[in-house]
């Protein structure tokens, strides 16, 4: 009983380091990914873009300017209260009721539209950062495993040493055992040189020095059971959400567009100055002109409106038939990478299988060769298939998580 508590309580804490792991791992990603939302230039491009449509807004408040308008008559027109020198007139045309905060509402509803991009490429950035971590991290793992297949080689070689110097083994053998440790150590700088290329694509998706080095999870595995996934949470992408936003500007364009079609109303005044008649005394004489005057201008000619409210009616139609297929493309997406997922477990609970079938070869062997027979042809072939199964769970690792970056993007 005693023992079995002891194993408990070192489960517990397995569970709980292993638990505590995987959450700095998860902290160390998401710190990538919030420094390049910082630093990348596509991201800072939008947020400026997005900076001018919120700019935009305050352009809206606008009125016509004021015409200011002055004129000197060459020819003194006469009048009865004397001669007219120059005219000076000053008007001010207004929008009607509600034109200015119609266009500010437009002016609103295209700034919001472009916020949503700005979020869509974080979603997409933050995928990018992931997937690229994440195959960083298959090739750290393919090195790791290479490096024990080739610690497991060199043992074999030292037992085949030893059998050739009992007779019991051939120098062919130990030659064959360096020869396949020479390619693993082959197969080990490839990726090296695969794990330096992808770390410069991951340094410049975070716009840093291309040679800084990035240290990646040192071990990752397959959680025994899925997050349930809510498909439903698939209509608030802001993929989809973008579309909303750019109905309802074309909404707030076409109200923008009636107010537009409504007259404008002008306010102004005219100054003459006269000159006083020299000839004649009269209480009026060389009595200034002054007159106020109300202008409306008022769109007979308005076909333009017409053609613009059937254009935006036009427009909503293509909106929404671009939101369908956006969806339609989205769930085919999601479906393909839960079926991946789905594989890439599949697939890591064979080779799981399989590995550990292949250790029992490997223990086999071993205990052949301690009663003195021992086939390095079935050595060579074993470590193979090792290899190809480690090698392969690597593989459904990454696939595993380079899915779940996807769904992360799509639902979450």
């Amino acid at each position: 009983m005693k023992n079995y508590k002891i194993k408990i309580v070192k489960g517990v804490f397995v569970l709980c380091s292993l638990f505590s792991v995987l959450l700095a791992q998860s902290q160390e990603l998401q710190t990538y990914i919030v420094e390049a939302e910082t630093n990348n230039p596509e991201i800072q491009a939008l947020e400026l873009r997005y900076n001018i449509a919120e700019e935009k807004v305050n352009e809206a408040d606008w009125i016509p300017n004021t015409e200011f308008s002055a004129g000197y008559f060459v020819s003194e027109p006469e009048t009865r209260t004397g001669a007219q020198r120059a005219r000076f007139s000053a008007k001010q045309m207004l929008p009607w009721f509600g034109t200015i905060t119609a266009r500010g509402n437009y002016s609103k509803s295209m700034a919001d539209a472009e916020y949503v991009e700005i979020t869509i490429a974080k979603r997409k950035l933050a995928m990018a950062i992931s997937q690229s971590y994440y195959k960083l991290y298959e090739i750290r793992a393919k090195q790791k495993v290479l490096d024990e297949n080739i610690q497991l080689l060199e043992t074999y070689e030292r037992f085949a040493l030893t059998s050739v110097e009992v007779g019991k083994a051939s120098a062919v053998d130990v030659l064959r055992l360096q020869i396949r440790q020479n390619e693993l150590q082959q197969q080990k700088e490839v990726l090296e040189e695969l794990f330096i290329a992808e770390q410069t694509a991951f340094n410049n998706l975070l716009n840093r020095d291309i040679t800084t080095d990035v240290e990646v999870y040192s071990m990752l595995e397959i959680p025994t059971e899925d997050v349930l996934i809510n498909e439903e949470a698939l209509t608030l992408n802001p993929e989809l959400l973008k579309f909303d936003k750019l109905y309802e500007s074309v909404s707030l364009a076409e109200a923008l567009n009636q107010a537009d079609s409504n007259p404008m109303i002008g306010f102004g005044v005219d100054y003459i100055p006269v000159s006083e008649r020299p000839d004649m005394s009269f209480s009026d004489n060389g009595k200034d002109i002054f007159m106020p005057m109300v202008a409306v201008t008022i769109p007979i000619f308005n076909k333009r409106y017409k053609s613009i409210s059937k254009q935006n009616e036009l427009r909503q139609l293509e909106i929404t038939s671009q939101k369908e297929n956006r969806l339609n493309v989205l769930e085919t997406a999601l479906a393909k990478t839960i079926s991946q997922r789905n594989q890439a477990r599949i697939a890591y609970k064979t080779q799981e299988i399989n590995l550990k079938q292949a250790k029992d070869a490997e223990e086999i062997l071993i205990k052949n060769y301690e009663t003195g027979t021992i086939d390095f042809n079935d050595v060579l072939d074993i470590q193979e298939l090792q290899l190809k199964f480690q090698t392969n769970q690597v593989e459904s690792v990454q696939l595993y998580y380079m899915q779940a970056a996807i769904i992360n993007y799509l639902i979450n």
